[in-house]
């Protein structure tokens, strides 16, 4: 009956592969045949990727996307980093009714889609542009500021918190360390595992994000990748073949981080601490 109930679980375990892995290894072979055959559906390799990155860069100017993707996403991930986990940490370590009401409310706002305050949140912006232009429409930061920090990433390292030995803190006190000496010397690199998963996460996230680009940036030179992608697919006969070669050189910095981080990734949504 083991056998069996093994059999099951890994026949189970070879579908959900294929169906996970079809999608990118479909993505990679489109990367190499002209747009006819991608609408075919064509799934051998073609001989025309050379051809594809060649046109791709003709069209459109990729590198300045790639780049400015770069900026953000990398930035957000530092700096939610930061917030997310002095509010996770504030939030368990110093525990009090009143900051469980707060983190309560922050949980609840976890509930409101983004749609329903993106109209507010560039009117806000708009108006931050005439007195401060750094930071408002059409610039870099008014993309990263909204998007910095998350309920849901405070809500990660407040539970993996949980994990994290107290008794470190009062070691650290007894030696004359400050609370944010504490939280820089000792719970960091204890907690690296968890900052590594969420940092994935965040980058991945970041680098993705295409609704709110689209509306705060204005300037084709400030487009991100998902916003330059989007518009090689609007055109009237789009080229599938460019497309693919344009989504492939996206996913190529997402995958380095994760692949290079996985285990610390695997370690850190389990919530074990090293």
């Amino acid at each position: 009956m083991s056998k069996l109930k093994s059999t099951f679980i890994y026949l189970f375990l070879i579908v959900a592969a294929i169906v996970s892995i079809f999608p990118f290894l479909w993505m990679i072979v489109s990367a190499t045949n002209t747009s006819a055959d991608v609408t075919k559906g064509t799934i051998l390799p073609g001989t025309h990727l050379i051809e594809n990155i060649k046109n791709l860069f003709a069209t459109v100017d990729i590198g300045p996307a790639l780049w400015n993707s770069a900026k953000i996403s990398v930035t957000t991930t530092v700096l939610s980093l930061l917030i997310a986990s002095l509010a996770g940490y504030g939030f368990e370590i110093y525990r009090s009714k009143a900051k469980d009401r707060v983190f309560s409310v922050l949980l609840l706002s976890m509930m409101i889609p983004f749609a329903a305050i993106m109209v507010p949140l560039f009117q806000m912006f708009a108006k931050v542009s005439s007195t401060a232009p750094g930071i408002g429409v059409d610039t870099l930061a008014g993309v990263i500021l909204p998007t910095v920090t998350t309920a849901f990433l405070i809500f990660f390292f407040r539970q993996n918190s949980k994990m994290f030995p107290k008794d470190l803190l009062e070691a650290g006190r007894i030696d004359g360390l400050t609370e944010l000496g504490l939280f820089f010397k000792v719970f960091m690199p204890t907690m690296k595992t968890t900052y590594a998963a969420a940092g994935i996460i965040t980058f991945m996230s970041s680098w993705n994000n295409y609704l709110w680009p689209l509306i705060i940036l204005q300037s084709p030179e400030k487009r991100t990748v998902p916003m330059l992608i989007s518009n090689l697919g609007s055109s009237y006969t789009p080229d599938y073949g460019i497309i693919m070669t344009a989504i492939v050189i996206s996913t190529i910095p997402t995958a380095l981080v994760f692949f290079f981080m996985q285990k610390h990734f695997v370690a850190g949504m389990t919530g074990s601490v090293k």
